[in-house]
Parts: C-alpha cells; sequence; structure tokens
C-alpha cells in the first residue's frame, strides 16, 4: 500500500479562510480586506489576466453579463472528463487526484488507485466524510453553467482542460454526493450551499468565472450580489488560462 500525504493547494482563487484546529469544523468567515462596494453598470470593466486579493465586488463587476446560450447541443461528454490527470503515471485520474489533495487524514492508496480509509470535510453542507466512495467531485461552475456562459463555442481540448482544471484551488472540489446532486448544474440564483460556506463559495464561484472569462446572466449576478453584502471583507484572487 502507498500513503498520500495531502497537497497543499496555491492560494489562487481565494483569501478568506480563518484557519482552525486540526480536530475542530474548519472555519471560513472572512476577515480582513476592504470594505464592499456594491456592483454598478458604471463599474463593470472587463476583467485583468489576474489579481490578487481583490475586494469581492469589484471582482464581481468585472464578470460580462450575458444572456445565457440555448443548451441544445450539450451533454457532459462535451466536457472529456476524468481525464489521467496531473501525474499519468500514479495511477489516479484527475477525480482521484483531487479526492487525494483534499483528504484531511490520507486514505491508503491501493492498485488502481482504489482508497481504503481517510477523512474529508464536506464544505457545501459542513459534514465530516469518512469514505471516498461518498464523495463527488464537483465543478465549481457545473459543466451545464459553464456551457451556457461561453463554453459552448469552446475547442474540445479547451473544454476538457476546463473539466480536469486543478490549475486553481475549488476549480475542483470534493463534497458529499448528497450536497453536489441538489446543486446539480444550478447557478447561484437557483442553489447555494449551508450559510457558513455562502461567502467562500460566491468568492470560488467568482475566481472561477473569471479565470475562465465565463459570463453571467442577470439573475446571476443579482443573486451574487445578494449574498456578497453578507462578506464584505472577502477577496478574490485568480489566474486567467490562456
Amino acid at each position: 500500500m502507498i500513503k498520500y500525504l495531502p497537497r497543499v493547494v496555491p492560494a489562487l482563487a481565494l483569501s478568506l479562510c480563518l484557519a482552525a484546529p486540526a480536530s475542530a469544523v474548519p472555519a471560513h468567515a472572512p476577515s480582513g480586506g476592504a470594505p464592499a462596494t456594491p456592483r454598478t453598470a458604471s463599474a463593470v470593466r472587463s476583467a485583468p489576466a489576474s489579481a490578487a486579493d481583490v475586494p469581492l465586488f469589484q471582482a464581481l463587476s468585472w464578470i460580462e453579463e450575458a444572456e445565457e446560450v440555448s443548451r441544445e447541443g450539450y451533454s457532459r461528454e462535451q466536457f472529456k472528463h476524468w481525464n489521467r490527470g496531473l501525474n499519468p503515471s500514479d495511477g489516479c485520474d484527475t477525480r482521484k487526484e483531487v479526492i487525494l489533495s483534499e483528504a484531511l487524514e490520507a486514505p491508503e492508496v491501493g492498485p488502481k488507485c482504489a482508497l481504503t480509509g481517510g477523512r474529508w470535510w464536506s464544505e457545501y453542507d459542513q459534514k465530516w466524510i469518512m469514505s471516498a466512495k461518498e464523495l463527488d467531485v464537483d465543478h465549481m461552475v457545473p459543466l451545464a453553467e459553464a456551457w451556457d456562459s461561453g463554453a459552448a463555442v469552446w475547442t474540445a481540448a479547451r473544454r476538457e482542460a476546463y473539466a480536469n482544471d486543478q490549475g486553481a484551488p475549488n476549480s475542483l472540489i470534493a463534497v458529499s454526493g448528497s450536497s453536489n446532486r441538489s446543486k446539480s448544474d444550478k447557478d447561484p440564483a437557483a442553489w447555494m450551499p449551508v450559510e457558513a460556506d455562502r461567502c467562500k463559495y460566491v468568492v470560488d464561484w467568482v475566481a472561477d468565472k473569471l479565470r475562465w472569462r465565463l459570463s453571467a446572466d442577470a439573475a446571476e449576478l443579482q443573486a451574487l450580489s445578494h449574498h456578497a453584502e453578507s462578506c464584505p471583507t472577502a477577496t478574490v484572487t485568480y489566474q486567467q488560462v490562456p
């Protein structure tokens, strides 16, 4: 058996979480940063290619507003996943690599990347998960939502890169299967996680949209702005994918 240690993920998508003891439930309340400024039409401008510790409302103002395209022609098969991951020689696909990287207690890794033991924290519903079989790996911005927001015109290679993106924390996130099914392909106008995770979720969603230059419709932006009002000190960090 091989033991994998949790991978430290660089802080590319958020500056939000408070430190907590390993035995405690992780804290997600924001701290520090500039006061929030509501999104206004005059504030909207093109997003820079990268930004660090930008106030949430400023980052939100950089998301282009656009009506969603028709979902005709969409299928999950348009986004090839899961591929062989960051280390094609380890026998673990992208999904398993994400699960391993987010383990708070590392599982044992057997042949064909079979996982035994381990412990995870499911942010969406604030629950401990004790078996990898109970986890789903969620796309922060769901594949269908990405299609609606710009990915419909991408190349197959870019859609595959999006579907397997491990280049930023929480582009992909391991959560309980039940919370992932509850979210499905909904945007923040139709679904949000439990209250304790909402500021972090909005930060991650905005960072992912900016990273991949995806647009948002009016209802989505309104919902994001509404929830961002409860996160006055939250900041966003991201780098666009070329």
